[in-house]
């Protein structure tokens, strides 16, 4: 399919027999960003109910890492499907759960044995690995940055701080979290004061980091910033957790974001791309931290379930098989490049920034970048906000240089009739 290509105005008329159903019956807790109703998809496009073709540049919230209904994805859910749609591997031993937890450990940037546990979300994956840090540096103090998303279930949400609205009404929140600033020099001026004068190093027991920051605005950390954080937590015995959720599986051109810094961590969380769209994460430790806690400390009905196993699989085999990191740092540079030349051209993008397919476009102010979105998916191209006036740009992995050119086209139209 080509796109964009738009039959109706939007939302077209089916579109908004589904519009008139969802707000009278759905949670009004949904943020939903445009008006946007797919049907179905294929690759890096997305086709609506009414027939509209749509450049599909934020992948589901970067979830759809090998793009819409992969043929190699599709065929390992119907096989599985086909012979075991559930049991818990929570209590029993289902041969694909152990399968899936060997291929991901085979990725994993941390030396040594690891282990793994597999949730149905980022949200779960954060919970089980606050659970495991403090359980195995037997500590309770816990630090996250200024300008984090983890999730929003109570302990993910106390670590989220990227927006003040995630935290509205629902005090208190998980007790133990404390916050610093993210990937400057002040990062490490905040930790010797709240050392001091807060909390002593000692009954640390994890600092919980997205290598780049997600919700908060596609914020890189500077060069050696990671290499000092690690530093810190090995000065004083305090895990470092990697949070790859939005930056793992290969979306900046490496497996792991982290990999980029040198750095390995203790505890690396993993979803969203992990199964191009079937409900799946995980946490995967060293060794040793998960020999601290025993048989019922942690579990889950559905995590690991068997169809979203098969999909996790055939996502880890696509992405090597395809060569999708090598692609991600191809069409990530066209990206790039494309969107500093529009940063000359309209003085209304203030910075871009990103590593691979995982880019952030800054713009003067929250309302400019709200419009763009908007306008963007007019004419359709879907990318999505992030951080207080960000548009990110996550396409799924198999983006061609092609759709990456067309995409800047139509972001150009955008932004200009924003001006």
């Amino acid at each position: 399919m080509t796109a964009p290509l738009l039959r109706t105005e939007l939302p077209g008329p089916n579109a908004r027999e589904v519009l008139t159903r969802d707000i009278a019956i759905t949670s009004p807790s949904l943020p939903r960003a445009y008006p946007l109703v797919p049907r179905r998809g294929s690759g890096s496009v997305i086709e609506d109910v009414d027939g509209n073709l749509f450049l599909d540049f934020n992948a589901g919230i970067a979830v759809n890492s090998t793009g819409h209904t992969h043929p190699r994805v599709v065929d390992a859910v119907k096989r599985q499907s086909e012979e075991l749609l559930h049991y818990s591997a929570s209590d029993f031993y289902l041969p694909i759960y152990s399968r899936m937890c060997a291929a991901l450990a085979e990725t994993a940037p941390i030396s040594g044995p690891v282990r793994v546990f597999l949730s149905n979300s980022g949200a779960e994956a954060v919970e089980g690995a606050l659970k495991l840090v403090r359980r195995a540096a037997g500590r309770p103090y816990v630090i996250a940055f200024q300008g984090a998303f983890h999730g929003r279930s109570y302990g993910a949400l106390t670590l989220t701080s990227s927006k003040a609205k995630y935290h509205q009404g629902f005090g208190p929140l998980l007790p133990g979290v404390l916050h610093v600033p993210f990937g400057t020099d002040e990062t490490f001026a905040a930790l010797d004061q709240l050392f001091e004068q807060q909390v002593p190093a000692s009954e640390v027991a994890a600092v919980f980091v997205e290598p780049i920051q997600g919700e908060g605005g596609y914020r890189v950390p500077e060069p050696g910033w990671m290499a000092r954080l690690r530093a810190v937590c090995d000065q004083y015995g305090i895990l470092l957790v990697a949070d790859e959720v939005q930056s793992g599986m290969g979306r900046t051109g490496r497996m792991w974001a982290i990999e980029h810094t040198g750095v390995e961590p203790d505890v690396l969380i993993s979803a969203k791309g992990i199964a191009s769209g079937l409900p799946l994460g995980a946490f995967v430790a060293r060794e040793e931290l998960m020999l601290a806690w025993g048989a019922g400390a942690h579990g889950s009905t559905y995590g690991g379930s068997p169809v979203p196993c098969a999909a996790g699989i055939a996502t880890l085999e696509t992405i090597h098989a395809e060569e999708l990191l090598l692609n991600a740092q191809t069409v990530g540079a066209v990206l790039v490049e494309g969107l500093a030349k529009l940063g000359a051209r309209f003085d209304e993008i203030t910075d871009v920034r990103g590593i691979g397919l995982m880019i952030g476009v800054e713009f003067r102010t929250q309302e400019l970048a709200d419009a763009v979105q908007q306008a963007a998916f007019e004419r359709g191209l879907l990318v999505l906000e992030c951080g207080a006036s960000t548009i990110r740009m996550s396409p799924p992995l198999v983006v061609t240089a092609e759709q990456a050119e067309v995409a800047l086209r139509v972001f150009a139209e955008a932004i200009d009739a924003c001006r």
